[in-house]
């Protein structure tokens, strides 16, 4: 049962909401700064921002960078059929809905209660076309049609860590299965020094997708602290010059590395398989504070 949630009279600000879902403890924390603004933390790590009353906003630094790549797969404007492989508060689900109305969208969500929970306290819109299938990750992506999918965003974590099966060149063979001829496929990873696990999963993806490109805070990319990088993959040309202009004028900076410069950050590393994946590295303690 959520806890702390409280009727919200004139004039008094919103109340956290908690709930125990299989994930660990959820938290929807009001922001200040917006008055249908939240937060989802799972066990005190910060993994969503919604606002209700503009689901085109988006708040963390990585969101913003998906979005930057929702905006330059198509068009403007036109409807994309994505998938999402993490729910969380269905951030990037919102935002290709009001951004890109008429799109067709699928949510990948294994953690059950967290679905509900969401839907119960930051509903979708009707009119949007979002499913949300209740499965783990990789075996919602196998239910996808060959060829269905123009974008598929992959953001998954379970105890602050992708899980070792979402990091394998297998995995990523299906991901380019479920992707139409020029979609693109966007990953949000999360590493710290001496980013082994980031470069091993450019290497991984590189054997799939011919075009790649790595967008994150140039601290992250030195290996001076853990952070959030979006990888981002096709087989066509990509976006590089508008990636990189806008990842330059973001709140918080981030660079756009790719061709020669990526190659030689991913240093040799060694393709992830099934038979070696391991979890993504625990966030120090420290991130969250």
């Amino acid at each position: 049962m959520a806890k702390g949630k409280q009727k919200q009279g004139r004039g008094r600000a919103a109340e956290p909401i908690s709930v125990r879902v299989a994930g660990g403890l959820a938290e929807l924390v009001p922001d200040r700064d917006r008055p249908r603004g939240r937060t989802l933390l799972i066990d005190g790590a910060p993994q969503s921002h919604v606002d209700l009353d503009d689901p085109a906003h988006l708040d963390f630094s990585y969101q913003r960078r998906l979005g930057h790549i929702v905006d330059l797969v198509a068009p403007p404007g036109k409807p994309l059929q994505a998938v999402h492989l993490g729910g969380g508060a269905f951030t990037l689900a919102r935002y290709i809905a009001a951004t890109r109305p008429r799109s067709t969208q699928q949510i990948v969500e294994i953690d059950a209660p967290l679905v509900q929970f969401i839907r119960a306290e930051l509903p979708l819109e009707p009119s949007w076309r979002i499913r949300v299938r209740g499965t783990d990750a990789r075996e919602g992506l196998a239910r996808i049609p060959d060829g269905w999918a123009d974008l598929i965003i992959a953001d998954v974590f379970s105890g602050a860590r992708t899980p070792a099966h979402l990091t394998s060149t297998e995995f990523i063979t299906d991901v380019r299965r479920a992707l139409r001829p020029g979609g693109h496929y966007a990953a949000n990873l999360a590493d710290g020094p001496p980013l082994a696990h980031l470069k091993a999963q450019i290497a991984t993806v590189r054997t799939v997708f011919p075009e790649l490109c790595l967008t994150a805070d140039p601290a992250v990319l030195r290996g001076r602290r853990f952070g959030n990088a979006v990888l981002l993959a096709s087989d066509h040309e990509l976006p590089i010059a508008e990636l990189t202009r806008r990842a330059a004028t973001d709140p918080h900076q981030g660079r756009v590395e790719h061709g020669r410069a990526l190659l030689d950050f991913t240093g040799g590393a060694e393709p992830v398989t099934d038979a070696s994946a391991r979890p993504s590295p625990a966030p120090p303690p420290s991130v969250f504070e």
